[in-house]
């Protein structure tokens, strides 16, 4: 079999060279699908259909090894161009290195059409989670996280911060890709924004000046997070600036988590709900300035 691939004076080839038209050009990084057609120690032969015989082997068929435990003779793989002609006129391909560029050509679709995908848990520091995704690292920044997930921490303490962040790995979440870059190796995540897809049908229920019953599921230091008391689902925000009239240096001063409050939508703003406690409350200024007038 090697003999023939070794033959450049073949018939075959012969009437390929003269009509290159019937011939696919291979490129270097090109992704082709191959069939395998032999399993030697050294090597690891694939036909590439209408063009002729690929072949792995070096570091390239070391690096491929686990892949190849799980093929047969026949079997279809996608593998990578490395080399479209060698000296033995054969082309060098990398099963590893398509792997990869499949996995980033996949992940760029799934970010153009918005989709929320479920991705893994692999490892967690102070500034998120590490997630892998078809054999690629992804970041998703504590930022990034939904307030169910975000770790609830006022000390700012970043050791207990990571221990919460660490309680996660092993967990699958749902996200969005945020950014990719697959010349950086750079993919960020977001659940978030995954959350705010999952919402947005039941938000367009809802309008701005309307009231609403909630309940404060988290404290930070901008604000409160309130969910709605009839959809649990949709979860809205309060800044700080609109949990009171009075001025306030902790949201603490005037909520705490499992409180039921009333509040009013002041904004719906892609997919995101943004509310107010003060809206619904007296305004102490306006008596003041009465008051004032009177005398």
């Amino acid at each position: 079999m090697r003999v023939l691939a070794k033959n450049k004076d073949s018939l075959e080839l012969q009437i390929l060279k003269s009509n290159p038209g019937l011939m696919p050009i291979l490129r270097d990084g090109e992704l082709v699908n191959v069939n395998l057609i032999e399993k030697a120690n050294r090597a690891v032969y694939f036909n590439v259909p209408k063009v002729g015989m690929g072949v792995i082997y070096g570091i390239e068929l070391i690096n491929a090894k686990d892949i190849l435990k799980k093929l047969n003779v026949g079997d279809q793989i996608t593998a990578k161009v490395v080399k479209p002609e060698n000296e033995e006129g054969l082309i060098e391909l990398s099963l590893l290195e398509a792997g990869k560029q499949k996995a980033w050509q996949d992940l760029k679709e799934l970010k153009d059409t918005d989709d929320v995908i479920d991705v893994k848990i692999v490892g967690a520091n102070t500034g998120g989670l590490l997630v892998d995704v078809s054999g690629i690292q992804g970041f998703l920044p504590a930022s990034q996280l939904s307030n169910e997930h975000y770790p609830q921490r006022e000390d700012g303490n970043r050791q207990k911060l990571t221990e919460d962040l660490q309680q996660l790995i092993g967990e699958e979440l749902k996200v969005k890709i945020i950014n990719l870059n697959p010349r950086n190796n750079k993919l960020i995540f977001s659940e978030r924004e995954a959350d705010a897809e999952n919402v947005k049908g039941l938000i367009e229920q809802y309008a701005v000046g309307d009231e609403i019953s909630g309940i404060i599921s988290g404290v930070a230091n901008f604000g409160a997070f309130l969910k709605f008391a009839d959809r649990p689902e949709i979860e809205g925000m309060v800044h700080i600036s609109e949990l009171s009239h009075n001025m306030i240096d902790n949201p603490k001063e005037v909520v705490a988590v499992g409180d039921l409050v009333q509040a009013k939508i002041v904004e719906i703003k892609e997919g995101r709900v943004s509310l107010s406690l003060k809206a619904l409350q007296e305004n102490p200024w306006e008596k003041a300035s009465e008051k004032f007038k009177e005398e």
